[in-house]
């Protein structure tokens, strides 16, 4: 876990030019991958939990949302450990705490040290989330940082299709199904190690010669990484201070309200509220529980499918237009769902078919355009000496977000009714629309030290 050497020689793991940056892309992924799983793999885990445990429903809430909890605080920390150790020595940390997470997790002797291996699982997830996708941005090139940073992305949509996948062929087995998250994890640690510092990182701690030798690494030629560097020096330049007294500069305010209004967007438009409880809407409706778990399969599908598409798309139509595209459709979904459920009774017939059709084409326009984006936006619209810090608050907001849909969807179906819960969210897709047309700018093809010019010049929402 100890810092990268900036002037080691190219590594046989890592390449030269283009071939670098997508290999550091998909081992740092893996993070991703590890995320998706060990928040997924409960669904599938909690019955037989329950039963092992004789847990009644408030046990079973608090090992769910353990998780969750520790991710809020893991995302709390991360700014700081992101800054001060490095990127790369972040996503390091947060590997080798999902191994032990997982390793608590899968020996658990009792339902209190389970909750706290998630609550670690938590940790890494929060730390995960944050340094990450701040990584891969700041090693990527303009070009193809939307779709290499998404992948980040990709990796925890297969990380929740391989969760859904092992809780239907596991069966009852969950403690297999924990100890299943240390094969990644193993791997994360030790691909993390043939891995350099990010370039911006080095330039503000360690100097212009120390980005430089990573930069002729993971760029095709010496003449890229010099004007990339050149213009890595005119911006650390710009006077200003860092961390989270520099959230307050008034000049940064318009990247805050879009990157942190998306990471809220993202969760309050409920998706993970489809994909925490599918199951259950989906058992409502009339589906046998067998027939409710492999359309869960199919929602997993779906996401990735979908999240893969949205890795080809963002570089090419941009961020913005792919949510604009979409999220009509997300609220299209929710009113039919809304319809399905009006009479406040199970679906019947053919309406029940609307209810698979509604819930999977929801999960492909919101999953395909605000998760994709996510993660990608906080990292690449704030600025290099604020850039840990405010993709923290980003990442606290997410998690925080979630737990709130987390903990409120089961009460909101009790007072609205499925149909009104469905009418809610599709109101706040809407919302979400407009939001994004209003205050969301297009970062497409734009260096991170031109994006921060037009928020220092006042010209970043006119970016279209």
């Amino acid at each position: 876990m100890s810092r990268t050497s900036a002037t080691a020689p190219p590594s046989p793991a890592t390449g030269t030019g283009s071939r670098a940056v997508v290999t550091i892309a998909v081992v740092s992924a893996l993070g991703g991958l590890l995320f998706g799983y060990d928040t997924g793999i409960i669904s599938g885990a909690l019955p037989t939990i329950a039963h092992d445990f004789r847990l009644a429903d408030a046990g079973q809430q608090i090992v769910t949302s353990a998780i969750l909890v520790g991710a809020i605080i893991g995302a709390c920390f991360s700014g700081p450990v992101a800054e001060r150790l490095g990127r790369r020595p972040a996503v390091t940390w947060a590997a080798a705490i999902f191994m032990a997470g997982a390793a608590f997790s899968a020996i658990a002797a009792d339902a209190w040290t389970l909750g706290i291996a998630r609550l670690v699982l938590g940790l890494a997830v929060g730390l995960a989330s944050q340094a990450v996708p701040l990584y891969v941005a700041e090693i990527a090139p303009p070009a193809r940082r939307g779709g290499l940073v998404v992948t980040f992305q990709l990796a925890i949509t297969l990380g929740i299709l391989a969760a859904y996948l092992s809780g239907y062929l596991l069966d009852e087995n969950w403690r297999s199904m924990f100890g299943l998250g240390l094969v990644p994890a193993v791997a994360l640690l030790i691909g993390m190690s043939a891995l350099p510092e990010s370039p911006r990182w080095l330039f503000t701690h360690r100097g212009p010669e120390a980005a430089r030798a990573v930069l002729v690494r993971v760029r095709p030629d010496t003449a890229a990484a010099e004007s990339e560097l050149d213009q890595l020096a005119g911006t650390s330049a710009e006077e200003g201070e860092q961390g989270l007294r520099a959230l307050r500069a008034r000049w940064l305010r318009p990247a805050l309200i879009a990157g942190i209004g998306l990471a809220v967007a993202s969760q309050i438009t409920g998706i993970n509220a489809i994909i925490y409880y599918a199951p259950t809407i989906l058992g409502n409706s009339g589906f046998g529980r067998s027939a409710a778990m492999l359309t869960t399969v199919g929602v997993g599908v779906v996401n990735f499918l979908m999240v893969a598409l949205g890795l080809w798309l963002v570089d090419r139509i941009g961020r913005r237009r792919l949510l604009l595209v979409l999220l009509p459709g997300a609220v299209l979904c929710l009113a039919a769902l809304a319809v399905a459920f009006t009479s406040g009774q199970a679906p019947q017939g053919g309406a029940r078919w609307i209810v698979v059709v509604g819930i999977l084409g929801y999960i492909a326009c919101n999953g395909g355009s605000l998760s994709v984006v996510l993660w990608l936006a906080g990292p690449e619209m704030y600025p290099l000496k604020a850039r840990a810090a405010a993709v923290a608050v980003s990442t606290f907001a997410v998690w925080f977000f979630d737990l709130i849909v987390s903990l409120t969807t089961l009460s909101l179906t009790s007072s609205l009714g499925v149909s009104g819960t469905f009418c809610l969210y599709a109101a706040i897709n809407a919302l979400a629309f407009l939001f994004v047309f209003r205050c969301v700018p297009e970062t497409r093809g734009r260096s991170l030290e031109d994006i921060e010019g037009a928020l220092r010049a006042g010209t970043f929402r006119a970016m279209r």
